[in-house]
């Protein structure tokens, strides 16, 4: 199965669609009048559709177990057509195309399994995905190659500035950035010092950046001082991106518990810092880009951007 463990959860739609043809008039007025032996076609097929759906995971190898959260069998008749419609949502980590796809498929099999023994000529045809809505694939694409943006990554710690470590955490930021389409104006590594830390923010602002990062700094010990030295030069704090990037922290790590990131906006600037430890900084990447690109429209005061 595909690893799904660093996507966060999203409300996902899918709608798929079939078409049973009937072969005479006949099949379609024992449909709506309930005359068929077998029972109410449009009850039994949409209950069985219902087990399709929650079933897909038993059946398919790949798909991965999911909450369904609801369910709609629609139907339309069109002369010999019966128009099957099926539309699932979910809040998860993947989606429900498949899903939605075989609810339709088994919507249709229940439909000629009953009609079968009145009428010979039964057609399942059409089975596709009408729509699907839903993961950040929805909402990052018009976030991306925002080569308008002036970023800067700043790494904060003694031994790295010192050449004792090397910097993975800076350059997990940086491939992060780049998938978004995000270019780096600044990359540089300094000692975790309140004044020098301080200094990056007051340039960055001063030479109109859009985006600062920080990486580094947000521990508990008496060195670590990132957060106390940001937070007093910032406008406000955007609390909803600290949470969201704990929350994504905690569902992989108890250690997150301990996470000190913060975030806020200078003017138009937004300031992250974030850990030092490389799956620290990867994963609070992953936790709000390229989502997170959207305060630039709210800052500029377009919510549509």
């Amino acid at each position: 199965m595909v690893d799904i463990t660093s996507k966060t959860f999203t409300l996902r739609k899918a709608i798929a669609t079939a078409i049973v043809t009937v072969s005479k008039q006949e099949t379609i007025d024992a449909v709506q009048n309930k005359t068929v032996p077998k029972g109410d076609v449009f009850e039994m097929a949409k209950a069985a559709g219902l087990l399709g759906v929650k079933k897909t995971p038993d059946l398919l190898p790949d798909c991965h177990p999911l909450p369904i959260e609801f369910t709609a069998v629609r139907y339309a008749i069109e002369k010999l057509q019966i128009h099957i419609e099926v539309e699932v949502h979910t809040i998860y980590k993947t989606g429900v195309e498949v899903e939605a796809m075989h609810g339709a498929s088994v919507v249709a099999l229940t439909m000629y399994d009953m009609l079968k023994p009145i009428d010979k000529g039964i057609e399942i045809s059409s089975i596709k995905l009408l729509e699907k809505k839903g993961g950040k694939s929805d909402f990052a694409n018009k976030f991306l190659n925002r080569k308008d943006l002036k970023a800067a990554v700043i790494v904060c710690s003694d031994t790295i500035s010192a050449g004792q470590k090397e910097d993975y955490a800076g350059k997990a930021i940086i491939e992060k950035l780049k998938t978004a389409g995000v270019e780096i104006s600044v990359y540089e590594i300094i000692p975790d010092e309140k004044e020098i830390i301080q200094k990056k923010l007051h340039d960055a602002y001063t030479q109109k950046f859009n985006l600062l990062i920080y990486t580094g700094g947000t521990g508990l010990s008496a060195r670590d001082v990132t957060p106390e030295s940001i937070i007093p030069l910032l406008d406000r704090r955007v609390p909803g991106i600290e949470e969201a990037i704990r929350s994504y922290g905690q569902n992989r790590t108890p250690y997150s518990m301990l996470s000190r990131s913060v975030a806020g906006v200078k003017g138009d600037m937004l300031v992250l810092a974030l850990p030092g430890s490389t799956n620290g900084a990867k994963e609070s990447m992953d936790a709000v880009f390229p989502q997170v690109l959207h305060i630039f429209g709210i800052l500029k005061g377009n919510r549509h951007e």
